[in-house]
């Protein structure tokens, strides 16, 4: 098998595993759910604290204007967390981007909030895989790298956003602007299973709200001079279930709306996602739910605005993604751990910077599992195991790696 260079057995031997499980759980334990923006701006400044060891320019940059539609129906603005950047040697040719995420999908008041051991080898904890214990992996890879001849000659960004657990909407523009011109991207998504499983290929996702618009009467005196909204709603939730096939998942997931018993109700909103596997999914469902539209308005004599969109666009892996992965797996090998990968179909930042031509391997993060639920876990080793690897991936890109 062949051998690390010498100037490889000093990189991984500058990985300071000591301070990473520390981090985790001083990181854990701030509520970061993606609503808590008081709990978010404390994150981001223990994390400014952290990356300014590092060479280059920490910034907390202001999410992008978002808006969502209400249960009345009404368009809202959503209010997001900063998001962290730091810029090391902007000025070189040959630059890479690392992306994490501060935010959990535990909100403020949930109960998960402290951790504890389940064995020696295991810690129980809010966002301890996903992705705390990733950022941790972050911060070791690119402060052993930075001990390398090889760093001084590359650049790097690292984004560490506040919304990806909602989608990214705050922060979309400030990925495609940080990976505009990289060469390449790792994404520190926790492992796709426990044992280390890169996920691959992943469908896309969207978040959608119809509102629906009826017409008011009383359930008793003029029923049918009422145009009923919440069935309108229903016939729409159940004609989405029936676009949904093989590389296209269609959930429809809530109906708001509704009135008194007496009531003919004027208003609701279908709120629902699509996965589609690939850009031609993408186009069957956007000439499917026009048709769909059209049928319900008229069947109904409703009004019907449809609000929202593709926010993760389908992740496929192209050549240049096929020797990205190549090359982790070929490193993560000579350090005793095999890696495999599996096709997903959950969502990530991943998704969006492959969407700007930038090849991608999206689950650098530690081994976990049990991710947004009250069981969540982190392989304590693989904090370590992954920050070698991260640092001689990062190694072999800086010194020429083709892709």
């Amino acid at each position: 098998m062949q051998q690390f260079s010498p100037s490889e057995t000093a990189l991984l031997s500058a990985v300071d595993a000591v301070p990473m499980l520390a981090q985790v759980q001083a990181w854990s334990a701030v509520n970061t759910g993606t609503g808590n923006l008081a709990g978010l701006a404390q994150q981001a400044a223990l994390l400014a604290d952290a990356f300014a060891a590092l060479p280059g320019t920490v910034t907390l940059e202001a999410p992008a204007p978002v808006e969502a539609i209400a249960a009345d129906g009404s368009t809202i603005a959503v209010d997001y967390g900063q998001h962290l950047v730091l810029r090391v040697r902007p000025q070189a040719v040959r630059r890479f981007l690392l992306t994490g995420h501060m935010d959990t999908v535990f909100p403020a008041d949930h109960s998960f909030r402290q951790t504890r051991w389940l064995d020696d080898a295991t810690l129980n904890g809010p966002g301890v895989a996903d992705m705390k214990g990733g950022i941790a992996v972050i911060l070791a890879a690119l402060t052993a790298f930075e001990t390398s001849e090889a760093a001084a000659a590359v650049g790097y960004d690292v984004m560490i956003n506040a919304d990806e657990e909602t989608g990214s909407l705050s922060s979309a523009r400030l990925i495609a602007d940080l990976a505009h011109g990289k060469v390449a991207a790792l994404t520190y998504e926790p492992s796709a299973l426990p044992d280390g499983t890169l996920a691959g290929a992943r469908a896309g996702s969207g978040n959608y709200s119809l509102v629906v618009r009826g017409k008011s009467a009383h359930a008793g005196r003029n029923p049918d001079d009422g145009r009923n909204a919440l069935v309108a709603a229903a016939a729409l939730a159940v004609g989405l279930k029936a676009i949904h096939c093989d590389g296209l998942s269609v959930n429809p997931a809530r109906i708001d709306g509704g009135s008194a018993n007496n009531v003919v109700p004027d208003l609701a909103v279908l709120r629902f996602n699509i996965r589609p596997r690939d850009a031609d999914a993408e186009s069957k469902f956007a000439r499917a739910i026009e048709v769909l539209i059209a049928k319900t308005t008229t069947d109904h004599d409703v009004t019907i605005h449809m609000h929202g969109g593709i926010s993760r666009p389908p992740k496929p892996i192209d050549a240049r993604a096929e020797k990205l992965f190549g090359l982790v797996a070929q490193c993560s090998a000579l350090l005793g751990q095999p890696l495999s990968r599996i096709a997903s179909g959950g969502v990530c930042d991943g998704n969006n910077i492959a969407a700007c031509g930038v090849p991608v391997v999206d689950t650098m993060g530690v081994r976990g599992g049990a991710i947004h639920s009250s069981d969540e876990f982190l392989i304590v080793s693989s904090l370590e195991e992954r920050a070698k690897l991260s640092a001689l991936v990062l190694h072999r890109l800086a010194t020429g790696a083709p892709l």
